[in-house]
């Protein structure tokens, strides 16, 4: 009788149709491979910091629940980023602040987003019951402004996305095209930076100009904590005020607040990284330049966009046969692979593996 019950219950039939077929994201697993697939800071926390986070753990009252308004965290994330405090709300990464926009703004409608991009701003839309609204950018990978617009009209759309520096093309998005986004659409227009500490404009001027404005950041990439989770976004109070309505009450845990706050407090040491980084992504530009059959496209990231006369399957599977992982971005961007800036002796190793396969 229990078997036949078992074969009767179907749980995809109790899920909302359109969510049956969502492919999920699921990041690979390599252990043991140099890792250049997720545009994380290769270098190690530095000491003093983590030091000093280690020494905090007395401090973090684990049996209560963690403040959940992340006060002091938000008074600091502001003072770094020139707004004040209640213009700051913080999320647990910033797939959580994303998934809340598109419950907030999303739900029901329409979300613009020009592509090819993230792929978490379609998965979020599509479970927050939105439909996503691709419009697609130049040939350049650039945004073209009429286009976005009209595509927000047309739709009645409510919520923009756009990335800036775009993941995973690399470039960013100038002010003036965002700023004439803005100017000329009713919707809430997100522009995610989390890789602006390493190229792009900062979009933090506008803010003050325009009411519609909201800004994606994370300590994930820049300050290293991707294993902690620590998103946020800058946006005029009246907006912050409607996704407290979806926000979890108690969204980012003790540690991961008290983390980020350490991490600010050693920005110098956070900044001579980004520092290395850059100087190491215009290395490995020039060096992918001169190896034949392989085109790149200018970044502003920490990661480099590009394919090669080889199938991107191949390259991908080859250089996973040297231990080295890198994105081959499949079914949404075909034949394009992206590589995100290691440390001098992992770039080296990649650099090496490519000549191995480019020259065979």
């Amino acid at each position: 009788m229990k078997k036949d019950v078992e074969k009767m219950f179907n749980p995809a039939l109790l899920m909302r149709a359109d969510l049956r077929d969502l492919k999920p994201y699921q990041p690979h697993h390599y252990p043991g491979t140099i890792k250049l697939d997720t545009n994380e800071n290769p270098y190690p926390f530095p000491p003093q910091a983590l030091d000093e986070i280690s020494a905090g753990l007395k401090d973090v009252c684990f049996p209560r629940y963690p403040d959940p308004l992340a006060v002091a965290l938000r008074r600091d994330i502001a003072a770094y980023v020139g707004m004040q405090p209640e213009q700051v709300l913080v999320g647990n990464g910033s797939d959580e602040l994303i998934f809340n926009l598109a419950l907030s703004f999303g739900s029901g409608g329409k979300v613009v987003l020009a592509t090819p991009t993230f792929s978490m701003y379609r998965i979020h839309s599509q479970i927050a019951g939105a439909e996503a609204v691709a419009v697609p950018r130049e040939p350049d990978f650039s945004i073209n402004a009429g286009e976005i617009i009209k595509a927000a009209r047309i739709t009645g759309a409510k919520l923009v996305v756009l990335c800036s520096p775009n993941n995973p093309t690399g470039n960013a998005t100038p002010l003036q095209v965002i700023e004439e986004i803005l100017r000329n659409t009713n919707a809430v227009v997100v522009v995610d930076q989390a890789y602006l500490e390493f190229g792009g404009e900062n979009c933090v001027p506008l803010l003050n100009k325009y009411a519609n404005l909201v800004i994606l950041r994370t300590f994930s990439k820049a300050f290293g904590l991707a294993g902690l989770r620590v998103g946020y976004l800058l946006a005029d109070p009246k907006i912050i005020k409607e996704l407290m309505r979806v926000k979890q009450p108690y969204n980012l845990n003790s540690f991961s607040q008290a983390a980020a706050r350490i991490a600010l407090k050693y920005l110098p040491a956070f900044k001579n990284q980004w520092q290395k980084i850059i100087a190491d992504r215009e290395q490995l530009l020039s060096a992918l330049a001169v190896l034949p059959a392989v085109q790149i496209f200018p970044t502003d990231a920490n990661y480099i966009l590009f394919t090669t006369a080889i199938d991107a399957g191949v390259v991908h599977r080859e250089l996973l046969a040297r231990k080295i992982l890198i994105r081959n971005l499949g079914q949404d961007m075909p034949g394009y692979l992206r590589v995100n800036v290691g440390t001098p002796a992992e770039n080296k190793a990649f650099m090496q593996a490519m000549q191995e396969i480019i020259y065979g």
